[in-house]
C-alpha cells in the first residue's frame, strides 16, 4: 500500500492532550509519513509549529474565521512571522464561515482578505475554509492571485467550479464517507479532477461514518485517513492506492516543492 499525506490535521486539540503520541504513531503504523497540521489562531499556528519541528512534519499559520473577532492587530506581522520557518507551508487556516458566524462577517472578511493578500506577497500557498458563503470567498479570491486548497469542501457544482477554474486543489475529508450530509460530495466527486484532489481527515472532526467497527471515542485522527481514500476509490471506481498517489503527488507539488526551492 501506497504511503499517505493527511493534508489536514488539528493535532493541537486538546483532544489530542492525552494521548498525542499514540495519535501519531498510529498514523505511522498506518502508513501516513506526513501530515499538514492546521494552525487556526496565533497559539495553536504555534503550536503547530513546534510539532512540526518534533515530528517532521509541516504545519500552516493563519487565523481561522471563527477566530476572527478574537485577531490582535499586529496578528498579519505574526503570521508573517511563523511562515519563515521552513516547516510552515501554508497561510492559513483563513476563510469565511457563514454557517456558523462565530465571528462578525465583515471582521471574517477583513481578516481573510490580509491574509489572502499576505499569501500572495510571500508566493505561498493558502489553506482555505469556506462554508456557506461561496459567493462573498469568491469575491475575495478575485481580488488576488492564489495558490492553495479549498480545505473540506462541502459546496455545490457551482462553487466546485469556481475553485476549479481559479487553480485551487479541492480538499476532501470524512464529509465523503457520510451518507447524509455528504450526498451532493459523493455526487461531485467524479468532477474533482485526479491532480486537484488532497486527502485529509480534519482529525479531530468529522470521523468517517464507514469505519467499522467505529471507535468507542468517537473522535477521528489520522491513521482513519484510508477510510476518506476508500470511498473516494469506491465513488471513482479506482483503487485506494492509486487516490493515495495522485493525493500525496498533489500535496508535495503545491506544499512541499515552492517552499524547498525558497529555501
Amino acid at each position: 500500500m501506497h504511503t499517505m499525506i493527511d493534508a489536514g490535521v488539528n493535532l493541537t486539540s486538546a483532544q489530542f492532550d492525552k494521548d498525542r503520541a499514540d495519535v501519531i504513531q498510529r498514523a505511522k503504523d498506518a502508513k501516513i509519513n506526513n501530515m499538514l497540521l492546521i494552525g487556526c489562531d496565533l497559539i495553536t499556528s504555534q503550536e503547530s509549529l513546534d510539532l512540526a519541528k518534533t515530528h517532521q512534519f509541516v504545519s500552516t499559520a493563519g487565523i481561522h474565521p471563527h477566530d476572527a473577532k478574537d485577531a490582535p492587530e499586529d496578528y498579519i506581522a505574526q503570521i508573517t512571522q511563523l511562515a519563515r520557518a521552513p516547516q510552515v507551508v501554508a497561510i492559513g487556516e483563513c476563510g469565511l464561515d457563514f454557517n456558523r458566524d462565530f465571528s462578525p462577517r465583515d471582521q471574517q472578511e477583513k481578516i481573510c482578505r490580509a491574509q489572502l493578500a499576505l499569501a500572495q506577497q510571500l508566493n505561498m500557498p493558502a489553506y482555505l475554509h469556506e462554508r456557506d458563503a461561496h459567493e462573498r470567498m469568491r469575491a475575495l479570491l478575485l481580488e488576488h492571485r492564489i495558490k492553495g486548497v479549498l480545505h473540506c469542501f462541502t459546496g455545490d457544482r457551482q462553487a466546485l467550479k469556481f475553485y476549479l477554474d481559479y487553480g485551487l486543489m479541492i480538499g476532501v475529508t470524512g464529509w465523503v464517507c457520510d451518507e447524509r450530509r455528504g450526498q451532493q460530495l459523493r455526487e461531485l466527486i467524479q468532477y474533482i479532477p485526479s491532480d486537484r484532489l488532497l486527502i485529509e481527515t480534519d482529525a479531530p472532526y468529522l470521523l468517517p461514518r464507514t469505519l467499522s467497527p467505529k471507535p468507542k471515542s468517537r473522535r477521528n485522527e489520522p491513521a482513519y485517513l484510508h477510510a476518506v481514500a476508500e470511498q473516494i476509490a469506491l465513488l471513482k471506481n479506482t483503487d485506494v492506492d492509486t487516490i493515495a498517489a495522485h493525493s500525496r503527488d498533489n500535496f508535495n507539488a503545491l506544499f512541499m516543492a515552492q517552499k524547498q526551492s525558497a529555501q
